[in-house]
Parts: structure tokens; C-alpha cells; sequence
């Protein structure tokens, strides 16, 4: 129930209008969104005007218009004529004939309030956000053309606080005394039931909008009657009613938020996941730390006569103290990969902890993905800072500029290539989702403007740090490493399935928001679990550095980095199990191709901050462990 200031609830007098709006048509079966207007549905009289939308909302693919549906606060209507479409096209016949089939959802809000729809369901009510667009029995196709709506509101003594004017626009309450004793009501909540209704076509020809039909309709949800026939028009009506409830305003998505069956098992799950690997994480780093510990103390207790005497029995990490900081290969490329890791994760970690307070509400439509995209650009500054600052310390000679463009440069590139790939498949199926010219402009000029010299910024700061300076020389020429008995990147792989079995519970709920059209909202879990996944991540990074230099060999930084990044494979991999086992109705060859570039897309952000993880803690204790022993 936090709301941010200046999200006031809007109070309507008795008799004050209600707009609705519409969202653009969803389905699960397609995950391509189209707007609501692309279908021959009723127009509103005075012509369809777009709402005001932010930039996560364009991105989401939401196109929220006005609509021809239009209430009045209290105020009972019923068989309610909206309009009579022109005959069906060809082409229109076939749309809602598809739309019918792969199950496309009409999404109305009142109030900023999705309606919600109940389908009873073996003794509970399953809940839908939305209403479908028809019903197919046996062969043959019905459109739902009446709805019924129920709108829940919540009655508030009238005082000196805001009301609205049912569009949306916010002013004092300026009643005289007399009046003050007044009520006033909110909207806490939103039901639609979709019928399919057959209108008599000559009693309807010469009716006008809002016009009383001349029957009375009876809207049976579990009968169909209006069947989807090409030459033919189209009929709408609906009908409203208000009913008072006790759920208050600041309550009214709890009922949007509810989980469905079975939410305490998997609360208790995700719960008994999270302690067991908190105590894994734990065994594994009080082994290490001890193993550690008792290297250094049994070689530095040894006086000068034995450490002479035991230099020829010297093994593991000890021995390849001179070529521990030889310099990588690619490290340009290293350099700007950990770079862009720890700015994806400061900007993950920004989002989810302002989300877990309660900044991110479902009510506030593309607030998140608006917020990630803007405090991405704006840390930019820390990739300059930390790809220039480890280029400096590989190479004193590194030009930073260099360093800095590519590193402004290289994610957003991948993402550039990916999600335009994708779009041109939005565009060529038609779908809201797909970005608009315009949007593309003002995002590269974001980035050009924005983020591109705060990240030159960034590296100008790195180079007015202290160098870092290595603990110990490095020899001319590198030691030989011998043979490994498993091939290193099965190694690498092998130490992401600790991250991953941190991620896959909270995986699923994540999947299902994205592609289930579910919402979700548990930031406070997600914070813990990306702060467990940041831990171990950094231990799993450690012990396989570790592991590597006691078999000498010093080829760690590549290997550091993959080790914790390796979680995205599994995480791709996952998200193709989710594909096959979880959407297995979803259909066409653009569906498929959107849901694997998406989910690479997913892919490499992960692989980017997990390996930044694993880098960092590796290169800090590396570091400390050659810092601490005395090794000529």
C-alpha cells in the first residue's frame, strides 16, 4: 500500500463521470501485443486519444487509448447500446478468428485498475486479468459483444482533500461548509463478465451510442450466441453496476497480488533454498579459509635456513608467485566486460532494493523498466571507472579513452543488435510491442548524450587514482603449466550450478511475470536472493582460483570470471526447459524466435554481472594472498 507523493486516490461524486481506457491485446500463445483499435471494436465518439505514456510503458509494448465505455459514479445502467460495426471484412473476419484461437485477451482499466474476470474452477475462482475477445465451440467462433461490469468502490467522508474530474486530473476540493458533510468514493476494484449475446439487427439500426436497447439482455458468461461471420456487423452493449466495499483504497491491488494456489509451499520452498545454501556457502568458506590460513602459518613460521632448504619441495600456489600477475590474454576486452558487469549490477541492485521498499507499485505502469534503463545510463561512470582503473592496473600504459569508449560501447551494442533483430520481427507481424522509429532515436541519443560521457568520466576519475601496485615481480619468461586432469572449461561450467541453484526457485515466479502475464512484486525475496547469489558467487569464483594455483596454474583471470558467469548458461538453458515444458502453447515460428533471443538477451546480462562477481573477489584475493607471504 506505499504509494509515492503525488499519487493521490481520486474521489468522484455521485453522478461524476468514469472513463475507461484500453490497453493493447495480449495473449500467452503469441506474447506479440496489438492495439486495440487494429480490431473492429466500437470507436468512442469523440475520436480515440492517446494516453500520456512513459518510457518503460512504450518499451513494454502498452498502448493505452480512451475508450467508448463511460460510467457514472453510483450509478446503476444496464443494456447499454455502445455501437453496430460495419460489415466484417475478409481480412477482419480472419483476425478475430485468430485472435479467437490463440486465446487474445481485451485489457480495460478504470481508475488505473486492470479489469479482473472469475472463472469458477473446482470449488475456487481462478483470476484473469482481462477478458477474451470470443469463445470457439466445436467449429464454430462467437465474439463476446456485451459486457458487464462491477465496479467496487469505497465510500470516504468528504473533507478538504482531492478530487477528480474522471479523467484523471487532480484539484483541492473547494465545497462549502454545507456540502462538506457530503461522501465521496474511490474505486478499489474492477470486474468484467464477457457475454456473447445475439441483438435483434432491426431493432438496433436506428439506436445512437449510449441509447437504451429495447430488450433487456441477459448475460449468461457460460452461453454463446453471437457467432463470428464474415459480411456481417458486429453489435457491442454492456451494462454497469457499483457496488460498496470495505477494502480501502491503499489495499486495492492485494487482490491483483494474491498468488494462486499453493503460495505458502512455495514461500516455504524458496525459504528452506535459501538457508541451505547460505549453509553450504558457509562450509565452503570455512574450509577455505582455514586451508588458506594453514599454508601461510606453516611457511612463514619456518626461519631462513628451512625456507632455503624447502624451496625444492615447494608446490601449488606458492610456486607460480612470479607469473600469479602476467598479464591475460584479451585484456581490453577483460577489462570491459567486468566494467559493464559491475555497472549492470549496481543498476539491478538500485532498482530492486527501491522496488523492495515499495517505490516500484503496480500501479505506476512501466515505472521499473524505466527506472533500470535511466540509472543504467547514469552509472555509466562506474564502467568507465572500474574497466579503466583494471586496465591502468594490467597495463600502466593503457590509453583510457580507449578503454572508456568501448566499454560505453560494448553492452549497449549487444543489446542493440539483439533487441533490433527482434524488433524488426515486432514490425513485420504488426505488434505494439515493437519499438517505435521515434523511440530508437531518443534511446541513442540517451546513450550518445548520457551515458557515453558520464562513462569517460568515469575513466578520467580512474586515472587520477592510486596506481595499484602488484605485490611481487613478475619473471620474463612463463612458467610451464602442466596438465590438467579436467579440461578447464568443464570445470568452469561445473562451478555455476551453485549460483544457479540459488536462482532457478525464484526463477520460475520471474519467468511467469514475463511470459504469463502475472504480476510480480516480491523485490524484498529477490534483494535476498541476489545478495545470496552475489556471495556465493564470489566464494565459487575464490575456491576454483584457488583450486587452479594449487594445481599451478596461473592462467586464473578468463577462468574467474567464467566461473560465476557460468550461471547463465544454466539459466539459458532453463529458460528453454520453460519454453518446451511451462509455454508449450505457444505458437509460431516469431513467438519462438522473440522468447530464445529474449531469454539470450537475459543470458548475457547475467553473464556480465555474475562474472563481474567472480572477477573481483578473485582479483582481490590473489592479491591479498600474495600479500600476505614473503616469496622471493
Amino acid at each position: 500500500g506505499f504509494y509515492l507523493p503525488g499519487s493521490y486516490p481520486h474521489r468522484y461524486g455521485t453522478g461524476d463521470p468514469l472513463y475507461v481506457k484500453v490497453n493493447s491485446l495480449t495473449s500467452v500463445e503469441t506474447e506479440l501485443p496489438y492495439g486495440y483499435y487494429t480490431f473492429p471494436f466500437c470507436l468512442p465518439e469523440d475520436g480515440v486519444k492517446d494516453s500520456a505514456e512513459n518510457l518503460g510503458e512504450l518499451l513494454m509494448g502498452d498502448r493505452i487509448e480512451t475508450s467508448p465505455y463511460r460510467f457514472k459514479m453510483m450509478t446503476n445502467e444496464s443494456d447499454i447500446f455502445l455501437c453496430r460495426t460495419k460489415p466484417l471484412s475478409y481480412r477482419e473476419f480472419k483476425r478475430l478468428k485468430k485472435s479467437i484461437d490463440q486465446m487474445y485477451q481485451v485489457n480495460v482499466i478504470l481508475d488505473n485498475l486492470p479489469a479482473v474476470r472469475y472463472t469458477p474452477k473446482e470449488g475456487f475462482s481462478l483470476r484473469w486479468t482481462g477478458y477474451p475477445v470470443g469463445a470457439k465451440v466445436m467449429h464454430n467462433y462467437f465474439v463476446f459483444n456485451h459486457l458487464k461490469f462491477t465496479v467496487l468502490v469505497h465510500k470516504k467522508e468528504e473533507d478538504a482533500g482531492y478530487v477528480s474530474d474522471g479523467i484523471g486530473n487532480v484539484g483541492m476540493n473547494r465545497k462549502s461548509d454545507s456540502s462538506s458533510s457530503s461522501s465521496s468514493y474511490v474505486v478499489v476494484g474492477f470486474k468484467v463478465v464477457p457475454c456473447s449475446v445475439q441483438h435483434n439487427a432491426d431493432s438496433v439500426k436506428e439506436l445512437k451510442m449510449y441509447n437504451r436497447l429495447p430488450s433487456s439482455v441477459a448475460c449468461d458468461p457460460g452461453t454463446v450466441l453471437m457467432p463470428l461471420r464474415q459480411n456481417e456487423p458486429l453489435t457491442f452493449s454492456y451494462e454497469v453496476s457499483f457496488e460498496e466495499s470495505d477494502i480501502k483504497w491503499p489495499s486495492r491491488w492485494d487482490s491483483y497480488l494474491k498468488m494462486d494456489g499453493g503460495a505458502k509451499v512455495h514461500w516455504f520452498s524458496i525459504l528452506n533454498s535459501l538457508m541451505l545454501v547460505t549453509f553450504l556457502a558457509g562450509a565452503v568458506l570455512t574450509i577455505f579459509v582455514r586451508s588458506v590460513r594453514r599454508d601461510l602459518a606453516s611457511y612463514e613460521d619456518l626461519d631462513k635456513e628451512s625456507q632455503a632448504q624447502i624451496q625444492v619441495e615447494l608446490s601449488g600456489w606458492k610456486l607460480v608467485v612470479n607469473d600469479v600477475f602476467r598479464v591475460p590474454a584479451k585484456p581490453s576486452l577483460l577489462c570491459v566486460m567486468v566494467g559493464d558487469g559491475v555497472q549492470i549490477l549496481a543498476m539491478a541492485v538500485v532498482t530492486i532494493l527501491f522496488a523492495a521498499i515499495g517505490f516500484m507499485s503496480p500501479a505506476s505502469r512501466g515505472t521499473l523498466l524505466t527506472t533500470m534503463l535511466v540509472l543504467y545510463m547514469a552509472l555509466g561512470i562506474v564502467a568507465g571507472y572500474v574497466a579503466v582503473r583494471l586496465g591502468r592496473t594490467i597495463d600502466p600504459t593503457t590509453e583510457w579513452i580507449a578503454i572508456s569508449w568501448k566499454a560505453s560501447c560494448f553492452f549497449p551494442g549487444i543489446a542493440f543488435l539483439i533487441l533490433s533483430t527482434l524488433n524488426f520481427l515486432l514490425w513485420g507481424s504488426g505488434s505494439t510491442g515493437a519499438i517505435p522509429f521515434s523511440l530508437f532515436v531518443v534511446l541513442v541519443l540517451m546513450w550518445l548524450f548520457i551515458s557515453v560521457p558520464l562513462t569517460l568520466l568515469g575513466g578520467h576519475l580512474a586515472t587520477k587514482a592510486p596506481h595499484i601496485e602488484y605485490p611481487v615481480r613478475m619473471n620474463q619468461i612463463p612458467r610451464e603449466i602442466p596438465s590438467q586432469k579436467l579440461p578447464p572449461w568443464l570445470v568452469v561450467l561445473g562451478a555455476g550450478t551453485l549460483p544457479f541453484g540459488i536462482l532457478f526457485i525464484e526463477l520460475f515466479f520471474i519467468m511467469s511475470s514475463i511470459w504469463m502475464g502475472r504480476v510480480y512484486y516480491v523485490f524484498g525475496f529477490l534483494l535476498v536472493v541476489v545478495v545470496l547469489l552475489v556471495a556465493v558467487c564470489m566464494e565459487a569464483s575464490v575456491v576454483l582460483t584457488y583450486m587452479y594455483l594449487c594445481n599451478e596454474d596461473w592462467q586464473w583471470w578468463w577462468k574467474s570470471f567464467f566461473a560465476s558467469g557460468s550461471v547463465a548458461v544454466y539459466i539459458f538453458l532453463y529458460s528453454i526447459h520453460y519454453l518446451v515444458f511451462e509455454l508449450k502453447s505457444l505458437s509460431g515460428p516469431v513467438s519462438a524466435l522473440l522468447y530464445v533471443g529474449y531469454s539470450v538477451f537475459i543470458a548475457v546480462v547475467i553473464m556480465l554481472a555474475t562474472g563481474a562477481v567472480g572477477f573481483v573477489s578473485s582479483f582481490c584475493f590473489v592479491y591479498y594472498l600474495f600479500s600476505s607471504v614473503k616469496l622471493d
